[in-house]
């Protein structure tokens, strides 16, 4: 059976490895991703990402609290859309690294580039805003 090339997981398994989407609060950003992020998942938060930035938010905040796992391609991602994010005039930061995400974070060292918060700030949660 051939693999599923669009980065939404193999092919025949039910549903994609990685869904990732993206909804405006005020002016920040929030990107939600849940699932597997590795080589052949990224593509769902590279798009998301990039739809993030081009709304021009002051912040984007990616709540990863259903993200279940995070390879070196998920953290080269994420750095690339930090330094993108900086120079367009914003700013990435994370939100509810699970432990095998925020393990991964922490060996590399890559924790200490971004903002992180042990949860998704409360004025972003959806249905919160007025």
């Amino acid at each position: 059976m051939p693999r599923d090339v669009t980065g939404t997981g193999d092919a025949g398994l039910v549903g994609p490895r990685l869904t990732a989407s993206v909804r405006r609060s005020g002016a920040t950003a929030v990107v939600t991703v849940a699932g597997e992020l590795d080589r052949d998942t990224q593509e769902p938060l590279r798009v998301a990402l990039d739809e993030a930035l081009d709304r021009r938010p002051e912040r984007i905040v990616v709540d990863c609290g259903g993200l279940t796992f995070c390879d070196s391609t998920g953290l080269n991602l994420l750095l690339t859309a930090r330094m993108d994010a900086l120079e367009a005039g914003s700013g990435l930061e994370l939100a509810a690294l699970r432990p095998p995400v925020d393990r991964v974070f922490g060996i590399t060292g890559v924790v200490a580039m971004f903002t992180v918060y042990d949860e998704l700030p409360a004025d972003l949660v959806e249905g919160e805003q007025p």
